[in-house]
């Protein structure tokens, strides 16, 4: 029951992945990213390893993801700079 569980996160894990590469829309692909992260972390605590899947749950699911969108939100609507 365990190895199918981690079978289904991890090909949640590479569906997420192909998602952010496939979408257009940058928002879309970077919250599918993060949730490629977010399953990764999951992957982790059901393979017993809770102090890796902490900090993948904080840093790379949350604060990098969190970071690139202020970023793309902040760079959406500039247009080209006048020099």
């Amino acid at each position: 029951m365990l190895e199918m569980l981690i079978l289904l996160v991890c090909g949640s894990i590479l569906v997420s992945a192909v998602l952010a590469v496939v979408l257009s829309n940058l928002m879309a692909a970077m919250v599918s990213a993060g949730l490629a992260s977010l399953f990764a972390a999951a992957s982790y605590v059901l393979l017993a390893a809770p102090d890796v899947a902490m900090a993948e749950a904080a840093i790379g699911s949350g604060l990098a993801t969190l970071i690139f969108l202020y970023a793309i939100r902040k760079t959406r609507g500039g247009g080209p700079v006048d020099e």
